[in-house]
């Protein structure tokens, strides 16, 4: 069984920044693809960023040039910086790595999400 724990998140006005981390728990052999993914009130989850095992960030268009995504895989944990912050990114922040476990690779592992309200 694999925990994952956010935090971060928090109250913002617009244009202000916030740092999330996820760190990730248990039977883990070795992690792939780690994601970031969030979801607003009434719309469906959306990916904003991924980076893989070798550091190589991919984005959304609505967040690329204002979020940055990285990892520390000594930790297994993977931080989203968001810079330049705007009402539409308030939503729950979920990670959600590809772990190889020893039932083998799985990608359904959730936390319970950090809270990201961009307000003025």
């Amino acid at each position: 069984q694999v925990q994952l724990v956010e935090s971060g998140g928090g109250l913002v006005q617009p244009g202000g920044s916030l740092r999330l981390s996820c760190a990730a728990s248990g039977s883990i052999f070795r992690i792939n693809d780690m994601r970031w993914y969030r979801q607003a009130p009434g719309k469906e989850r959306e990916l904003v960023a991924t980076i893989t095992s070798g550091g190589i960030p991919n984005y959304a268009d609505s967040v690329k040039g204002r979020f940055t995504i990285s990892r520390d895989n000594a930790k297994n944990t993977v931080y989203l910086q968001m810079n330049s912050l705007k009402p539409e990114d308030t939503a729950v922040y979920y990670c959600n790595p590809v772990v190889l476990g020893p039932t083998g690779w799985a990608s359904d592992y959730w936390g319970q999400g950090t809270q990201v309200t961009v307000s003025s």
